[in-house]
């Protein structure tokens, strides 16, 4: 029998409209070791997102490697399984590799090539042993998958999908012939799944619109008896089967997180079969806030309702106020943080709504907020300025040709970085 915790999507050094988050990583990575202890894990899984960007601060990275050799020490028999994301430096997180192999840790970010210029698909096979040191489970290790780094698959379809799901059907065949006795296979994977859930207007995950790297959760086949994936924020499974789950992130990423259930999966197989699937919910340090909970109020009404609100207990929460004004109001936010002096919440944006626009504009308007355009991927923008310079949805052939103009652009900053 082994036991194993997924997790993922931590994105450490992650700031919040400006406020530093490493108090609220630091409570959950030790809520997160003392879950590993009390539940005597024998495995630890991280499916990727462990850094919010490709070269984080020293703080973010103290953070993660002291995590590393606190759960190591404290847990004898711990491995640990970590594949980079589409936030991580899949080099950075890979170079202290020899250091961390002497803590029982693997990480795959680099999908390696032979000499001969093909996938090596046996680097992407990582062994997970038992309490009693037995190679119990088979991981197909995969990173988030960049063009180069999945098999050319001649289509007039999706290629990119195409491309990620025949690697995984290689890693899984090569997985069942390698394989002994009761050994189980488990796949790891950073990506977006067909069927995932999303919230309207999230844009923390980045996902590229149009579904190019939407990946379908057939793949998974059947000889696959758990399914560990990051990626998306909100914890699930994926296309109502139980086996391929998201982990979910353990800190909400935007507003539009706040009603998530935050947390890890613990796992339990044995004898070449899922037998237990549990959700633990991790610890929310800092509220989040809206004013109105819900729609919109007047400028009055606003400061009315922040003149009203609590003391809040513990931590300061994160405050968002959305405003509906008959036209810019300059004087308004400094009105807010008048009402505000005296309390102790983090005002982190007024969102405006006009009267005189449309709706659809109106629910538009928070897209130009400063910290909304630093998260939306550059899609995103383009087709909101397309709909509202022409009064019409951006043509499909256009979308298509943005997306291979943005999967381009990232490739080459990828071989700039290498």
């Amino acid at each position: 029998m082994i036991k194993i915790l997924h997790t993922a999507d931590w994105h450490l050094g992650q700031t919040f409209f400006g406020y530093d988050r490493s108090q609220e990583h630091t409570c959950f990575l030790n809520w997160l070791a003392e879950q590993i202890r009390a539940e005597q894990v024998d495995a630890l899984i991280v499916a990727g997102d462990v850094f919010d960007v490709s070269n984080p601060s020293a703080v973010a990275q103290q953070m993660y490697y002291r995590f590393i050799h606190r759960v190591t020490a404290e847990n004898p028999h711990l491995q640990l399984l970590i594949v980079a994301g589409n936030h991580d430096s899949a080099a950075r997180l890979e170079a202290p590799m020899p250091l961390l192999e002497t803590m029982r840790t693997q990480v795959r970010g680099v999908v390696r090539k032979t000499p001969e210029g093909e996938i090596d698909e046996e680097h992407l096979l990582v062994e997970l042993k038992n309490a009693a040191g037995e190679p119990e489970v088979l991981c197909l290790a995969v990173p988030y998958l960049r063009q180069g780094d999945y098999p050319v698959v001649e289509s007039e379809g999706n290629r990119y999908a195409e491309g990620v799901g025949e690697l995984y059907r290689r890693l899984v065949a090569r997985a069942v012939n390698r394989r002994e006795r009761s050994q189980s296979i488990v796949a790891v994977g950073h990506l977006q799944a067909t069927g995932s859930e999303i919230a309207e207007k999230d844009y923390s995950e980045r996902t590229i619109i149009g579904g190019l790297e939407c990946v379908s959760p057939v793949v998974f086949s059947d000889e696959v008896v758990y399914t560990a994936l990051g990626h998306i924020h909100k914890a699930q499974r994926v296309s109502g089967r139980e086996q391929v789950r998201y982990a979910g992130s353990p800190l909400p990423m935007s507003f539009a997180e706040k009603h998530y259930h935050h947390g890890v999966v613990v796992v339990t197989i044995d004898q070449g079969r899922l037998v237990e699937m549990r959700k633990l919910s991790s610890p929310l340090l800092v509220p989040l806030v809206s004013v109105p909970a819900t729609g919109t109020l007047s400028r009055e009404e606003i400061l009315s309702a922040l003149q009203k609100l609590p003391m809040p207990e513990g931590e300061a929460p994160y405050l968002e106020v959305k405003v509906l004004l008959d036209g810019p109001d300059p004087k308004f936010p400094q009105e807010v943080l008048e009402v505000l002096a005296d309390k102790a919440y983090r005002l982190t944006r007024i969102v405006p709504y006009y009267r005189q626009a449309t709706k659809a504009e109106a629910e538009d308007a928070s897209l130009y907020q400063e910290e909304g355009l630093r998260a939306m991927h550059p899609l995103q923008l383009v087709q909101s300025v397309f709909q509202r310079t022409y009064q019409m949805p951006m043509p499909e052939e256009l979308l298509t040709l943005f997306q291979e103009a943005c999967l381009s652009v990232d490739t080459a900053k990828e071989e700039d970085k290498a």
